[in-house]
């Protein structure tokens, strides 16, 4: 994955505000490994800080590069990532097996997984792109990929916006420790997430 420091971050988002907010979730959802989602949290927490961007914009400029790049992500998985995917994909894993599952998945529970695939960091990526490749039909992808990213920028908005609001008003060591704490908490939900992912 593609890596940025936050401080790069915050250089991105006083340089082209919501542009970089829109830009970076419309990457990672047309399954570009792109930190979209770390960009959200740092875009909303700037918000929160500094109170130079709206929170409302970071979530709509989130909401729709996550609802455009995913429906790329689907054009590019239904024109040609059938046939990319069955040649090319075990160099990333993605063996005949799993792409058995997810037609499967698809056909049965396909609206289900582009919602929910929104907050699942490996699905974010890439289940547009299995959506056209199984050939989903595209309106109720639209329906749930909208419906989940509208979502998923407001979550995670509003979660960054008031985080970074409260840490600027504790000050001092508390606010080192409700950091160091918060941090913690998010890396120990991390690696439990990434351990129960499969």
């Amino acid at each position: 994955m593609i890596q940025f420091a936050t401080r790069d971050l915050n250089h991105l988002l006083q340089t082209y505000g919501y542009l970089a907010v829109f830009v970076f979730v419309a990457l990672e959802s047309t399954g570009i490994p792109f930190p979209g989602e770390t960009m959200l949290l740092v875009a909303a927490i700037y918000a929160g800080a500094t109170h130079q961007l709206a929170i409302a914009g970071v979530i709509a400029a989130a909401a729709l590069g996550a609802i455009l790049g995913d429906n790329a992500g689907y054009w590019v998985g239904r024109e040609g990532g059938f046939r990319l995917l069955r040649r090319y994909g075990h160099f990333i894993r993605f063996n005949e097996g799993k792409l058995k599952l997810a037609i499967y998945l698809f056909d049965r529970h396909g609206p289900k997984v582009v919602f929910f695939g929104r907050f699942v960091a490996v699905l974010r990526a890439w289940a547009a792109i299995l959506a056209g490749s199984t050939h989903m039909r595209w309106v109720p992808f639209l329906i749930f990929n909208a419906a989940g990213g509208i979502l998923w920028a407001t979550v995670y908005g509003l979660a960054g916006y008031f985080f970074g609001h409260a840490f600027l008003q504790v000050a001092g060591t508390m606010g080192r420790v409700l950091l160091g704490r918060a941090v913690l908490l998010i890396v120990v939900s991390c690696v439990l997430l990434w351990r129960h992912e499969r």
